[in-house]
């Protein structure tokens, strides 16, 4: 136990000892009242109501009590009705209750515990046995609630463990992502803009009976904190080639093209050295690998045709090559968003799934709207 969790739980018992619990007793008949109050007003905080109607306004209105001593035999609303009523209610159904009637049949006593009472005390009622059945009571409500303050506890460490493990990963992406950046100035927008327009294709794409099953809410947001991952593999390519002021040599883009392998092989890696796989690096080296592959198998570094190739990767492609087209380069200028789709319109089938390039052609208004919010 932690010793913040121990003071939290020794402040809390300190303060339960020091009050009287308090115990509200239900009858409709006012020498019971008046008897039950005079026994247990040494040891409790003792309330009152002597209908089933009036002790339903008490316990919605004021302070709840610790405990319920609940007469059956009542007029208007028996004790029967009145515990369901209390069972019903969520901020309610946790109080002990415990039934004081004259029935004594056993059907009566079953009919008590089958709707949540948790004793059964018969009149003539008995002091001592009265005394010692309050006392069990509190003493497991006691630890019920013990145990709820802690799980509550747990629960909110648990949750501040997830909220602390799910900004490491996303700062450990966007410092990946970064060190392409300072190696390519032209990346940094890029990277923003291509995880944008990932993001708005998933969702198109997420009720496409050809793409439902890996698009879940889930991925998609993997999907999008991956993308800046994809040119991770420039870091690995040397400067003269990926800062040339021109277009490269046949023998150059051989090499260029190796950014795929080197980065796959990077977040391979980082998996080793973590000791197991987890599925933000599984989809992050699909779009890392495979966002070059081209649908009818002419792209690198494998040559994947089709449905070989990872959903991820498709989708990649699509958002790298409509910003790739839309930006401006030393080797070449920048195209404006109607002839960039236009050029994406001719690689349906060729270069990109069919699918896919249908869904980007029916959003390409956002894809433009993310290109202008991102822009130098």
């Amino acid at each position: 136990m932690s010793f913040t969790l121990y003071l939290i739980l020794k402040m809390w018992t300190m303060e339960a000892q020091s009050k009287k619990a308090v115990i509200l007793i239900v009858d409709d008949t006012a020498d019971n009242l008046l008897l039950l109050s005079d026994i247990l007003k040494p040891d409790y905080s003792v309330k009152v109501a002597n209908s089933g109607i009036k002790a339903l306004e008490y316990l919605r209105t004021k302070t709840k009590p610790d405990l319920i001593l609940l007469d059956i035999l009542m007029p208007e609303l028996s004790g029967y009705e009145v515990i369901e009523q209390i069972k019903k209610d969520s901020s309610l159904r946790d109080i002990p209750v415990i039934f004081l009637t004259a029935k004594e049949s056993m059907k009566d006593e079953q009919k008590g515990f089958t709707l949540g009472a948790a004793d059964y005390i018969t009149k003539p009622v008995s002091v001592p046995i009265l005394h010692a059945r309050i006392k069990t009571q509190l003493e497991n409500k006691k630890a019920a609630d013990f145990l709820k303050d802690q799980n509550h506890y747990l629960e909110a460490e648990v949750l501040k463990r997830t909220h602390d493990l799910l900004a490491i990963e996303n700062v450990a992406i966007l410092a990946m992502a970064s060190l392409a950046e300072t190696r390519d100035s032209e990346t940094g927008l890029h990277i923003r803009r291509t995880q944008n327009y990932v993001k708005i294709l998933a969702k198109k794409l997420q009720d496409h009976p050809k793409f439902s099953d890996f698009l879940t809410p889930e991925n998609i947001t993997i999907l999008y904190k991956s993308a800046p991952l994809h040119d991770i593999g420039k870091v690995g390519i040397p400067d003269a080639i990926l800062l040339k002021p021109a277009k490269l040599t046949s023998q150059e883009f051989e090499i260029m093209k190796t950014h795929t392998t080197l980065g796959k092989e990077a977040i391979e890696h980082a998996e080793q050295q973590l000791g197991y796989e987890i599925d933000f690096l599984k989809i992050a080296k699909e779009i890392v690998h495979s966002h070059q592959e081209k649908y009818d198998g002419s792209g690198y570094p494998l040559g994947l045709k089709g449905e070989e190739i990872p959903i991820a990767a498709r989708l990649m492609a699509i958002a790298d090559v409509y910003d790739a087209l839309i930006s401006e380069r030393v080797y070449k200028k920048a195209y404006s968003h109607k002839e960039a789709v236009e050029i994406m319109r001719e690689g349906r089938g060729s270069h990109f799934d069919p699918d896919v390039l249908d869904a980007f052609l029916e959003i390409e208004e956002e894809f433009y709207a993310i290109a202008k919010r991102f822009s130098n």
